[in-house]
């Protein structure tokens, strides 16, 4: 049965009762007295000539009256304490949020004033990002002089996680789209359901290229009621970048410039919040802000049902007894 096997879910409402296990040591106790104390039915000056004699097959199960009774005390004690089988629901009642990280690829975040570059190190921080949101669809939208979405808004973190990993600079044409990438990270939340929409945007530059104003894409999200955190990349004065010359690659200082007028007013119009990344440590600190700010509210619910289970002890309790009974009176009756 599985009630015996499946002890992990088995509990008991009446424990207290186990101490009258207590009772079964005794009774053995009693017993083995009781039998050292029974008078003979026939004086025998010795017993050398039974000595040879073997024991029936009535005497030697007549034990088994004992243990039926043990067997039915145990069982009946077990009974009592009310064995019961628990099983746990748990429900999750989430709030999820729907987020887009939009990500600058362009050609100027290969400059290493972050470690090793500036795109690894946000592509670091955003993988971080993603393990700390285990119920957010999130998706990523990739953008230099155009946007490309790398993946949609998803649960499935493991398939982002491997986006996030494989964004590189130059695989769309080079620039600073600015519009493009807010544009496009508005589309893909646009027909969301979720209660809270949010775009994470990252760049390094100002908007020198693309189709749709900087200030278009912003009327867009807040037509859409999208929120939208901005981070502007890059140390402050100017920063070392690999360079392509006819001689091969070659590292030169250049000047950091970043749109902050324009990625503040973004932020402030949308309900989110401007941040500014010097470093790596910095960086982190901003999407750790950005993960307390935008908190999943997630309600935990556990119901707990029990199912009694003490019939099947009683029933063999009942079942010894009657068995012990049985035979006490009638196959072991002319030796009990």
């Amino acid at each position: 049965m599985k009630i015996f096997t499946d002890w992990q879910h088995l509990t008991f409402a009446h424990p207290l009762f186990f101490v009258l296990l207590l009772l079964v040591p005794f009774m053995v106790w009693w017993q083995t007295r009781r039998g050292r104390k029974q008078q003979p039915a026939l004086r025998l000056t010795t017993i050398g000539g039974m000595a040879t004699v073997n024991p029936g097959f009535k005497a030697r199960l007549r034990p088994a009256l004992f243990a039926l009774r043990i067997i039915a005390v145990v069982m009946l004690i077990a009974a009592l304490a009310r064995p019961q089988s628990s099983n746990t629901t748990t429900n999750n009642d989430t709030e999820g949020i729907d987020l887009v990280l939009g990500m600058d690829v362009s050609g100027s975040m290969l400059a290493e004033d972050f470690k090793p570059n500036r795109i690894e190190a946000a592509k670091k921080v955003a993988l971080d990002f993603v393990d700390k949101r285990p119920s957010d669809r999130i998706g990523l939208v990739i953008f230099s002089g155009e946007s490309f979405t790398m993946c949609p808004i998803t649960i499935d973190h493991n398939v982002l996680k491997g986006q996030i990993a494989a964004a590189r600079s130059g695989m769309i044409t080079d620039g600073t789209s600015i519009g493009m990438g807010l544009a496009t990270s508005v589309d893909r939340l646009r027909s969301s359901k979720a209660k809270s929409r949010v775009i994470i945007l990252m760049t390094d530059g100002v908007n020198n290229m693309g189709l749709i104003d900087p200030t278009t894409a912003l009327e867009i999200a807040k037509a859409f009621k999208i929120r939208v955190y901005t981070i502007g990349v890059g140390t402050m004065g100017q920063a070392l970048m690999p360079m392509q010359t006819p001689m091969g690659t070659v590292k030169q200082m250049v000047p950091v410039e970043i749109d902050e007028p324009l990625l503040k007013q973004i932020a402030a119009q949308t309900g989110g919040k401007y941040f500014r990344a010097t470093n790596n440590n910095s960086l982190k600190a901003i999407y750790d802000d950005i993960d307390k700010l935008e908190k999943t509210s997630v309600e935990v619910t556990s119901f707990k049902r029990y199912a009694e289970l003490f019939f099947p002890f009683a029933l063999i309790a009942v079942l010894c007894l009657g068995l012990e009974m049985l035979l006490r009176y009638t196959v072991f009756k002319s030796i009990t």
